[in-house]
């Protein structure tokens, strides 16, 4: 008897191909559209910051999209889902785990000892 894996849940992705009779060139999951879609505004956002200008075609903030959303979906796994990865990577960047210099232990010395040959 053969027992069936759970192979299939793994590799069945959401994709959208595209509009009916138009098939897209690039199949990505929804999940990549919709990071795609919340970083370019939020791009637009701190380039405004910096700038106090909107372009009427954001080509840079649309690059700096494609490129973070392939970064984070190279992490991502059926094992480790977007907001995880994107959740490990705000915390690792917040705080590093080993302290910045070089901390000494505390020093045990026993100068305050005293030895009786009785017991009271």
């Amino acid at each position: 008897m053969r027992l069936r894996t759970d192979d299939d849940i793994y590799r069945a992705r959401l994709v959208y191909l595209g509009p009916p009779g138009y098939t897209l060139p690039v199949h990505l999951p929804y999940a990549q559209y919709g990071l795609f879609i919340l970083l370019v505004p939020l791009y637009m956002f701190v380039h405004w910051l910096f700038t106090l200008q909107v372009e009427l075609f954001p080509a840079w903030e649309i690059a700096l999209a494609i490129v973070t959303t392939s970064f984070v979906f190279r992490y991502v796994d059926p094992d480790r889902p977007a907001r995880m990865v994107i959740r490990t990577a705000l915390t690792d960047w917040r705080r590093t785990r080993e302290p910045a210099a070089e901390q000494r232990d505390p020093r045990l010395v026993g100068s305050r000892i005293r030895i009786r040959e009785e017991l009271a």
